[in-house]
């Protein structure tokens, strides 16, 4: 197993038990959040998308692209 993929077996594994947020667990598998999301998804580990963070993700996009 190479250094990245353990860091990333780590990333995930800490993710997926609740140990970590996500942008923690991206950045300690050094990856951009949306890699690693992706990881996420092969490995079936499911991401915590709530309102809030939803909200703050609508919030930027109309920062972005205001009206």
């Amino acid at each position: 197993m190479t250094p990245e993929l353990a860091k990333l077996e780590v990333a995930v594994a800490l993710y997926r038990d609740r140990k970590v947020a996500m942008g923690r667990a991206a950045r300690i598998a050094g990856l951009p959040r949306p890699l690693f999301q992706r990881e996420l998804g092969k490995r079936g580990v499911t991401v915590d998308y709530d309102v809030e963070a939803f909200e703050n993700d609508l919030h930027a996009i109309q920062k972005l692209f205001p009206r």
